[in-house]
């Protein structure tokens, strides 16, 4: 027992000593205030409500402490946690204090600025939208852009109600077609342009993006229109001339590639002006026909 008890008071003593060693370096040291910018962050978020708008992701603090201690803290060591297990739908005004700023050891926080926090909340929607694929440049000399798909072509999002009520599409990274003369298809990520609005979950998409040669405009004329009238054969009432678009190689169509004529099937006795319908070969669009309508007499 003897040895024990003698045991005991080396060991106290050691421990005295090393606490008075330590309250000599720490009085020794001037105690300090520091201005900081920390995160903001938040906890128990209500599953059944959502943040809506911009809220504070820093907050200023000033902190105090022996010279030593704060020369050794860094921002990363501290954070306001604010509490929102009490939200509810509509705008709510949150208190902040030094109690919610988690801090090292030895630092004591003494301000934080802003005091209030003042958040909005609403409940969650989901909703259906369609992927507007990005696509830029311009592709080589003669060629241009046709049709740009997006496969999936659309996704769901989910957010706040006021914000996915007002989403209209979901974007997807660039797609380049700077020089191209062929289709380029390429394989992007899908994204939100509201940060309040987030997909439901991750997606890629793959956008089509066709190149084509480009169209270029010509006239031809002397087309014959045809009639059928009262059930007889069809006779030749008068010509036109056709403006077309399309490829190059389709402008040596000639007159017999093009089908014209009125419908006059069923009409009474006398004058009608009736509009010129006009059949082109395949891969050549009408822009008009001149004139658009001829004058055609029932007897």
């Amino acid at each position: 027992m003897a040895s024990l008890r003698v045991r005991n008071i080396g060991l106290k003593s050691l421990s005295v000593v090393l606490a008075a060693l330590c309250w000599f370096l720490v009085s020794g040291e001037q105690v300090v205030e520091r201005a900081l910018r920390i995160p903001l962050e938040f906890t128990n978020l209500p599953a059944e409500l959502e943040m809506v708008g911009d809220t504070p992701s820093v907050v200023d603090v000033r902190v105090r402490g022996s010279s030593g201690a704060l020369s050794r803290t860094t921002t990363f060591e501290l954070a306001a946690v604010l509490d929102l297990q009490s939200a509810r739908p509509g705008q709510r005004l949150f208190h902040l204090s030094g109690a919610e700023v988690r801090a090292p050891f030895g630092v004591e926080v003494v301000q934080i600025t802003p005091s209030n926090v003042l958040i909005e909340f609403e409940s969650p929607a989901v909703k259906i939208v369609p992927v507007v694929p990005g696509v830029q440049g311009e592709p080589a000399e003669g060629y241009v852009i046709g049709a740009v798909a997006a496969n999936p072509a659309s996704v769901q999002v989910v957010g706040p109600s006021s914000a996915v009520e007002r989403l209209t599409a979901a974007m997807t990274e660039t797609v380049f077609v700077a020089g191209a003369t062929e289709r380029v298809t390429e394989i992007v990520n899908v994204g939100i342009g509201d940060p309040s609005v987030r997909l439901l979950s991750p997606v890629s998409a793959t956008v089509t993006v066709d190149v084509v040669i480009r169209p270029v405009e010509w006239a031809i004329a002397g087309v014959l229109v045809h009639a059928s009238l009262g059930g007889s054969p069809e006779i030749v009432i008068g010509e036109v001339a056709v403006f077309l678009r399309g490829s190059r190689d389709l402008r040596s169509s000639t007159v017999e590639d093009f089908d014209a004529s009125v419908d006059a099937e069923g009409l009474q006795a006398g004058v009608f002006e009736l509009p010129v319908n006009v059949t082109p070969p395949a891969g050549v669009s009408v822009i008009r026909v001149e004139p658009p309508f001829l004058r055609v007499e029932v007897r």
